[in-house]
């Protein structure tokens, strides 16, 4: 199977962070998130990917050089126009399937999450649907992410209020869709070329024809990064460990052997410290922080509940904040998370 990622966003909500870079290279613990996604394919065995680019679409190519993405081949679809998470499938449709004739896997780009992709596909074949989504159930009351209704049989029978013929009622499994999932042909050759969704103009149209949509419920770790805030908790996640993940790209915690650590320095753990990074004397990291390839903490610094960035340069007292080559920026709480 080959598989799409979706990298092509303009990351609006991540305000003055999507300029310096588009939202898949975002620093997860100094890997690139676009990464996350590349470790979970090819531990499933995936060996050729698609990445669709419109924003920033340079920085992403130069990231994704061949030497530097193992077993797996890069196919890029440029998008000079954004095209959705629909138009994007539908451009390149014809490579993803093979022709017609196989399914294939779609990730979204801003997402960490640690998905058994090879079951997912088993399930996608032993259905016979058009589509296999991953679920995460969520609270009766919570609507925000876009509800789907899963059957104690494993069927999609309600996409954003829209029902499957014959089943306007329960009991279901309320559910949100992780972006992560299993595309036929035959659900691909739905969209239309232009601009699309793959939800609005893919899944809820074959649902109401009556085709079979499955779902996997999924209970696991998943974080999506498109606010700092969100960003930020995902980073201090990693660190934990409480984002548990299989199939890690790389180093997630501790400090680089290529780090030059000063005199006097306190080091508060969890903390992830990159190769050729430098910590001036007295400085003191940590908890919650991660300072990026080749970055510079002055000394005397602290820094607790921070991520800076690759070359950046962090001094003072830094806390709840991203540091990035252009300066800090404070991370403030998401109003929606808290309500």
């Amino acid at each position: 199977m080959r598989a799409m990622l979706l990298c092509a966003g303009l990351g609006t909500r991540l305000g003055a962070l999507s300029d310096e870079r588009p939202k898949p290279l975002l620093p997860m613990c100094d890997v690139p998130l676009v990464r996350y996604g590349l470790a979970l394919l090819e531990a499933a065995g995936v060996r050729e990917v698609a990445v669709n680019l419109h924003h920033r679409g340079d920085l992403l190519r130069a990231e994704l050089q061949p030497d530097t993405t193992g077993e797996i081949a890069i196919t890029f679809s440029e998008e000079p126009e954004l095209l959705g998470t629909g138009g994007g499938i539908h451009k390149i449709a014809d490579w993803l399937t093979d022709g017609g004739r196989d399914p294939f896997f779609v990730l979204n780009g801003k997402v960490v999450i640690d998905a058994d992709l090879r079951a997912l596909a088993e399930a996608h074949a032993y259905a016979g649907a058009e589509g296999t989504m991953l679920l995460r159930p969520v609270d009766a009351a919570d609507d925000r992410f876009g509800r789907v209704d899963l059957d104690a049989r494993g069927r999609v029978v309600g996409i954003l209020g829209e029902a499957a013929p014959g089943e306007a009622s329960g009991p279901f499994t309320r559910t949100m869709f992780t972006g992560v999932h299993v595309v036929s042909p035959a659900l691909a050759a739905r969209l239309p070329g232009g601009v699309s969704c793959i939800v609005r103009q893919g899944y809820v149209p074959a649902l109401q024809g009556g085709a079979p949509i499955a779902g996997v419920r999924y209970d696991g770790y998943f974080q999506e990064h498109s606010t700092p805030a969100r960003y930020l908790a995902g980073n201090i996640a990693l660190l934990r460990g409480t984002a548990h993940l299989q199939d890690p790209p790389g180093e997630l915690r501790g400090i680089s052997v290529d780090a030059q650590i000063g005199v006097d320095v306190e080091i508060a753990e969890p903390c992830r410290i990159g190769a050729g990074a430098l910590v001036g004397d007295g400085a003191r990291v940590g908890p919650d922080v991660v300072v990026g390839r080749r970055a510079r903490v002055l000394p005397g610094a602290q820094l607790e509940r921070v991520v800076v960035w690759p070359e950046a340069v962090a001094g003072g007292v830094v806390k709840d904040a991203i540091v990035t080559p252009r300066g800090v920026f404070p991370v403030e709480p998401d109003l929606e998370e808290a309500e």
